[in-house]
C-alpha cells in the first residue's frame, strides 16, 4: 500500500496524483535555502485537495505541480494520507506559516525577497506590514500584474524585471491552479526560488482571516474558510472534498492507481 519514492533526496508520497513531499517547516526552509544557494531558481508547490483535484482534471498541471522541487502538505488531508501510507513522521506545512519563517530566514540571512500577484491594496498592507515585523529585510520586487491576458510583450518584461531585481525568493500569490503553471514556465528563466503560496497574501495582509491552527489540525479549515468566503469558495469545497474523498479511498484499497506520468491504471 505504501507508495514512496525518493526525488532529490527528500521523500515523496503519492497522494491521489501528486507527490507530495514528507517534510516539516525546518525541511522546507533549508529546501529553500539549497535553492538559493545554488542560484538556478526552482519553485516550490503547497499542496492541499483543490490543488490535487484540479491535477485529476488536468494531468498536465499535475505533471506541472509534480516537477516542482518540492511539494509540501498544506491540507491536513494530504497529511493523513501521507500517515495511512505508513509515513508516522508526516506532519502539516501551512503555507503562510512557512512563508512567514522564510522571510524571518530571509532577513536573518541577508536574502531579498519579493511578491508577484494580488491586488495592488493588498501589497501596499503587505509592504506597510512587513516593515514592521522585518524591519531589515530588503524587499527587491512587488507587483500587481494586471487582471487580463497578458501579451508576449508584456509578460517579457515582467520576467526581465524580475530577473534584472535579483530577487533570491519570489513569493507568488497568483491562486491555484494559476500559480503552479505561472512558475512552471518560468523556472528556466529567473533564478529567484518562486512559492506559490495563495492565500497568504491575504492572510498577512489582514484581509482575510486565517483559521486557527486547532481547526486546521482536526482538518476542519476547509468549514472556517468557507464560512468568510461562501460565495467563492462553495464549489471548492463542497464539490471537491467529496471527489477526493472518494480517490483517496480508491487508492488505499488498491483500486485505482497512478503512474509516474499521472496517467490512471488499474491493478
Amino acid at each position: 500500500m505504501k507508495n514512496t519514492d525518493l526525488s532529490e533526496n527528500q521523500s515523496r508520497v503519492l497522494v491521489v496524483n501528486l507527490r507530495v513531499n514528507v517534510c516539516d517547516y525546518d525541511s522546507a526552509v533549508a529546501r529553500v535555502a539549497e535553492l538559493v544557494r545554488q542560484k538556478n531558481g526552482g519553485y516550490i508547490c503547497v499542496s492541499t485537495v483543490h490543488m490535487t483535484m484540479e491535477g485529476c482534471d488536468n494531468p498536465a498541471y499535475a505533471a506541472q505541480v509534480n516537477a516542482a522541487d518540492m511539494i509540501t502538505p498544506d491540507g491536513m488531508p494530504m497529511v493523513w494520507m501521507q500517515k495511512l501510507q505508513g509515513v508516522k513522521r508526516a506532519s502539516q506545512v501551512r503555507g503562510t506559516t512557512l512563508m512567514l519563517k522564510l522571510l524571518t530566514f530571509a532577513e536573518t540571512n541577508h536574502l531579498t525577497v519579493g511578491f508577484y500577484g494580488g491586488k495592488q491594496e493588498i501589497l501596499d498592507e503587505i509592504s506597510a506590514r512587513l516593515k514592521k515585523d522585518y524591519p531589515n529585510l530588503k524587499v527587491n520586487y512587488v507587483f500587481s500584474p494586471p487582471f487580463k491576458f497578458l501579451t508576449a510583450a508584456e509578460d517579457a518584461r515582467i520576467t526581465e524585471n524580475i530577473r534584472n531585481s535579483k530577487t533570491d525568493i519570489l513569493f507568488v500569490g497568483l491562486g491555484c491552479p494559476k500559480q503552479e503553471r505561472w512558475m512552471a514556465e518560468r523556472k528556466d528563466k529567473l533564478q529567484s526560488v518562486m512559492l506559490g503560496v495563495g492565500a497568504a497574501f491575504d492572510f498577512y495582509a489582514g484581509n482575510v482571516r486565517q483559521s486557527p491552527e486547532w481547526i486546521s489540525k482536526i482538518g476542519f479549515e476547509w468549514l472556517f474558510r468557507l464560512t468568510q468566503e461562501p460565495k467563492r469558495l462553495w464549489r471548492r469545497y463542497l464539490i471537491l472534498n467529496p471527489r477526493f474523498i472518494w480517490l483517496a479511498l480508491l487508492q488505499l484499497l488498491g483500486l485505482k492507481k497512478f503512474d509516474s506520468n499521472n496517467a490512471e491504471t488499474r491493478p
